[in-house]
């Protein structure tokens, strides 16, 4: 089947940084990736600048506006910046620490209580006002500030790489989070929000950039304005003739892009990515939508990592990604299977799978192969790594086979691998949204009886396993730089002959209600409350640390009538995340 690049996933890759800084692409990090190099200035100097004095931003036929990526950064110099946030348990509220090193000595100090809520960095940070060419103000905005924005060196004595994640977790269960900037580097500032484009006609602006007192306070960054100039073109439905944002370019090296991968595909230049997006998007062919969209999560439930694929996974590096996402290459299976006989050290690090409470629930008419006319309960689940060994799983297809046969891998201390399991069998899963191998008895879902005695709906989902979301990378061993970041690399092709599918340490993988097969069938339950359960490794055919933190609860309470159902999710203990 043939398929044509989605055209939002095109317009949100064309966005390109005003004028890139001299960039450093990202290597990957080997597991167990730590602190920041000692520096012998504890305390970072932080800056607000302004790459060119001039961008062009493209204003896309049939888009509501345009997005105000405008090339701004904030250098760091002197010590790294490095920020750990946490909290303890969803009973406890977001705290974030900045770690500060002078040499071998390492100190910390607690950001005011509030200031930072959740893991998408630190909010109201950058203030925008733009006006017209007549000096009227048109729009005032305050954005938020992840320091794991793509981000490039400053001089050439600067780090080579970043070490440092690559994005922030929006997900509404994060428990732990790593942000920073490398000494001698800058991180983009400019927000891109998707969901919240700016009303701009096309013409010429002048747009004023500043930080927020509250911060220029805290970090002792210097109460600076810079001032760029805004030309909003019109282009043409469809990108066909690339065009660009930003008076960038559609060739060269791009903020985030990682040095270990220079050929791991984008959104524009991989076939595989614009099936994905093409399949999973708004604009396939065919495709069955309910009135909220079964195909379209609730508005900010999602990062824009995810959204930005046309509601798939990860679109990754390219031209303006500023929220750090990317694709990462696929590890490669073993070139053979196993041999010898099976078995695991006693003493061997293995994984804990756990699993997140549900999110972004709601109602929809179902997806493609669901009965029309019925009511569906659609969620997203996530099953994260805790560690301290990453899930290594291989599949191997004997010629002619429907099926792979699937083993995980034990690897020691020093990464040796040391003993190997059988553990099932990886499918083909042909479904839109889908089309790739998957691996069975992953994941389940039940929804249960009000008193969780009775299970009413069930629904066992085989997984692609990506290392789609940053639950929490201040556990032991958690990687920054997960490679298998996006399906379209992680998960196989139909005629491929092995796969190797990876969870790392501090990652989880997001499955969302648009993909079919997931939702639960609503149409005769009674009004009432029920629970949504989400169980990690139900048939325990994997080998974990712990088997008794695989299962999690979301309580939901339906109502409404047939054709019209309505469901309400109270919070999960502080997480307000329906």
């Amino acid at each position: 089947m043939t398929s044509q690049p989605d055209r939002k996933a095109l317009t949100r890759a064309a966005f390109a940084a005003a004028a890139v800084l001299t960039v450093v692409t990202v290597a990957g990090a080997a597991p167990g990736a730590g602190a920041a190099p000692a520096s012998p200035a504890g305390t970072p100097k932080l800056k607000l600048i302004a790459a060119s004095k001039a961008v062009t931003l493209d204003r896309w036929e049939g888009e509501p506006g345009v997005y105000l990526d405008l090339g701004t950064y904030v250098t760091v110099d002197g010590a790294p910046l490095e920020l750990n946030v946490t909290r303890r348990s969803y009973k406890d509220p977001v705290v974030a620490r900045q770690i500060l090193r002078n040499g071998t000595h390492t100190t910390s100090r607690t950001l005011p209580a509030g200031l930072v809520k959740d893991f998408s960095g630190l909010p109201g940070f950058l203030e925008v006002s733009v006006k017209n060419a007549a000096g009227q103000e048109v729009t005032r905005s305050k954005g938020t500030f992840c320091p794991n924005n793509a981000s490039g060196r400053l001089r050439p004595d600067a780090p080579a790489t970043s070490h440092y994640p690559e994005s922030c977790s929006t997900n509404p269960f994060t428990l732990g989070s790593v942000w920073g900037v490398e000494k001698g580097w800058a991180a983009n500032s400019s927000t891109v929000d998707y969901d919240k484009p700016v009303d701009l006609p096309v013409g010429e602006y002048t747009a004023k950039v500043s930080v927020a007192k509250k911060y220029r306070d805290l970090f002792g960054i210097p109460d600076d304005h810079p001032t760029i100039k805004v030309t909003v073109r019109q282009t043409g439905d469809g990108g066909s003739g690339g065009g660009t944002s930003s008076g960038g370019t559609t060739g060269g090296g791009t903020a985030g892009q990682r040095a270990a991968s220079p050929s791991a595909p984008s959104a524009l230049s991989d076939p595989h990515a614009q099936h994905s997006q093409h399949s999973m998007g708004a604009g396939h062919a065919g495709h069955h939508f309910g009135p909220r969209g079964a195909d379209a999560p609730t508005t900010g439930a999602l990062s824009h990592a995810l959204e930005a694929r046309g509601l798939a996974h990860h679109l990754g590096d390219g031209l303006g990604h500023t929220d750090g996402s990317r694709v990462a290459p696929a590890l490669r299976a073993d070139g053979r299977r196993p041999t010898g006989r099976a078995g695991v050290p006693a003493n061997v690090p293995k994984p804990d799978l756990r699993s997140l409470p549900a999110w972004d629930i709601a109602v929809t008419d179902g997806e493609d192969g669901d009965v029309p006319g019925k009511d569906y309960l659609a969620f997203s689940a996530n099953v994260w790594n805790a560690g301290p060994a990453p899930l290594v799983v291989d599949g191997f297809r004997k010629p002619g086979a429907d099926l792979m046969d699937a083993y995980q891998y034990f690897y020691d201390a020093h990464g040796k691998q040391v003993g190997y399991a059988p553990t099932g069998t990886m499918e083909w899963d042909p479904r839109i949204g889908h089309e790739h191998w998957h691996f069975t008895d992953f994941a389940s879902y039940r929804l249960l009886s009000a008193d969780r005695t009775r299970q009413v709906r069930s629904g066992k989902e085989a997984f692609c396993l990506a290392n789609t979301d940053a639950i929490d990378y201040t556990v032991r061993n958690a990687n920054w730089h997960p490679y298998n970041t996006d399906l379209s690399t992680a998960c196989g092709q139909q005629n491929s002959i092995s796969v190797r599918e990876v969870l790392d340490v501090g990652s989880g993988d997001t499955y969302t209600q648009y993909r079919p097969g997931q939702s639960f069938d609503i149409s005769d339950l009674p009004n009432g409350t029920y629970y949504i359960e989400v169980k990690a490794n139900p048939a325990h055919r994997l080998q974990e640390t712990d088997l008794k933190n695989n299962v999690s609860l979301r309580k939901v309470v339906l109502g409404g009538t047939p054709g019209a159902r309505t469901v309400q999710v109270p919070p999960y203990d502080l997480v307000d995340a329906p």
